[in-house]
């Protein structure tokens, strides 16, 4: 993520079990599923005791009545043995629920859609969960971290945000920790687009005035990380080494302005980020931009990046396209585990505009880093700095600081081989920072403790690495 006010420009792959029984074995007893998944910021984001392996939305959405109705079918493997599990799911009325094809209960909780199946749900069992839903989609505001999800706008939407954003128009397990692949089908009124994230399966007719355009995201994604922008847009499609690119700009903006630029040189970025990160991790590629006040930031949903028009307004700007298409690796392809660990997507994010304005002739990384260190302040920790602190300019200043600080330390082929480790041993999982120390220290041969507290968590400035 990228935020206009900062930038100028355990491990838990994907789990499979074997179809199983509804009964649970001798011995056992079904339990309800946990509300939460145990982040300690966000206690009740995700839930336990499944673990989900696909989503199938078809999603149609009014923008003249700002109405939405879709049909949710998720599925999934019991982690536990059930008697109720949880969803995600914010503002929206649920019509009627199936699990495995048998009518379930459900209330609501809040933000949580408990669902109660015909049958307990045994450990192992693979289960399949429809939920029939419609409602108009709000956002959710938070004090710490302002609006994130469904944004209605004069033309259509645009779902978007940080760290939560996908229960506003789908039930979901939302969390990191639960990545799972995506089919998403988005019925609008003819003449409009509607962008989602992953390959492009085409559009067809829906009714009269109406069309359904269809995506596949076949890596494992994290909830946050999903998309979903309607409205007029010129969409431009080509082929980039041999994979689809889908760039999107809104008419309201000159084809060949700013905006439109920047988003142009999502190809030639990628290429060179893959000399440095190993390669691309995605089957397309892209880049939204959207010309809503209200998105003030930069978001790397998987494979199509979206970006507030904010981020153009004095020009063309690679920073930040550098910036998101480096999540597509740090944040995306590795996620996070808990949220405390941000600093492991945001780090590397900002490392790589000081990379890319190296790499095109500008102010190099070593610079960078001299600038950037005499005016840090470090009276906020990097590692765990509290869920009001996740986009605190502080882990945009301190991140890319400790990175390059790493590489100082390590030298320059020890660390390039640590990040192409990380983001090829973890490709379409999880780590955490202990993770990544673990790593770093396999393949440098060197003990850096010290170093991680005292550039991720020490309240003073760490002593540059010579």
């Amino acid at each position: 993520m990228a935020v206009a006010l900062v930038l100028t420009g355990c491990t838990h792959g994907p789990r499979r079990a074997e179809p199983g029984s509804t009964r649970p074995a001798a011995g056992s007893a079904f339990q309800p599923g946990a509300e939460g998944i145990g982040d300690p910021y966000f206690p009740s984001y995700g839930n336990g005791g499944y673990d989900v392996a696909g989503y199938g939305l078809k999603v149609r959405y009014d923008p003249s009545a700002k109405r939405l109705t879709g049909v949710a079918t998720i599925t999934a493997t019991a982690t536990a043995a059930l008697s109720r599990f949880d969803l995600d799911l914010s503002g929206l009325t649920v019509e009627s629920v199936t699990v495995n094809g048998a009518p379930a209960t459900s209330a609501r909780n809040d933000d949580e859609l408990v669902i109660t199946p015909a049958t307990g749900l045994a450990k192992g069992a693979r289960f399949s969960t429809e939920v029939h839903y419609s409602g108009v989609p709000r956002p959710i505001s938070s004090p710490e971290l302002g609006d994130n999800g469904f944004l209605a706008t004069p033309d259509g939407a645009i779902a978007l945000g940080e760290p939560e954003s996908a229960s506003t128009w789908f039930p979901v397990n939302d969390h990191p920790l639960d990545k799972a692949t995506y089919d998403i089908e988005a019925t609008v009124p003819s003449g409009l687009v509607a962008l989602s994230n992953g390959v492009p399966r085409g559009t067809i007719p829906a009714g009269a005035g109406w069309t359904t355009w269809r995506w596949s995201e076949r890596s494992p994604m994290a909830s946050y990380l999903s998309t979903l922008v309607i409205g007029k847009y010129r969409v431009d499609q080509a082929t980039h080494a041999g994979k689809p690119m889908i760039t999107a700009v809104p008419d309201s903006l000159p084809a060949d302005g700013p905006a439109a630029r920047s988003v142009a040189a999502t190809g030639t970025v990628i290429d060179y980020l893959a000399t440095q990160f190993g390669p691309y991790p995605f089957d397309s590629y892209g880049g939204i931009v959207v010309s809503d006040d209200r998105i003030r930031y930069a978001l790397e949903t998987q494979s199509r990046p979206v970006y507030g028009n904010t981020f153009f307004a004095n020009g063309v700007n690679e920073g930040v396209v550098a910036h998101e298409l480096a999540h597509q690796w740090f944040g995306d392809s590795v996620s996070l585990a808990r949220w405390a660990d941000i600093w492991l997507n945001e780090g590397f994010a900002s490392y790589a505009e000081w990379l890319w304005t190296e790499h095109t002739g500008g102010q190099t990384v070593r610079q960078r880093f001299t600038a950037e260190y005499a005016k840090a302040k470090w009276t906020q920790p990097l590692l765990d700095p509290g869920k009001e602190g996740i986009f605190s300019p502080y882990v945009y200043q301190r991140g890319p600081l400790a990175v390059q600080a790493l590489r100082m330390t390590v030298g320059d082929e020890k660390f390039f081989a640590i990040l192409r480790a990380w983001t090829g041993e973890r490709r379409n999982g999880n780590g955490t920072t202990a993770d990544f120390q673990g790593l770093a220290e396999r393949i440098s041969g060197q003990r850096l403790g010290k170093f991680f507290t005292d550039w991720l968590s020490g309240s003073l400035p760490p002593p540059i690495p010579r």
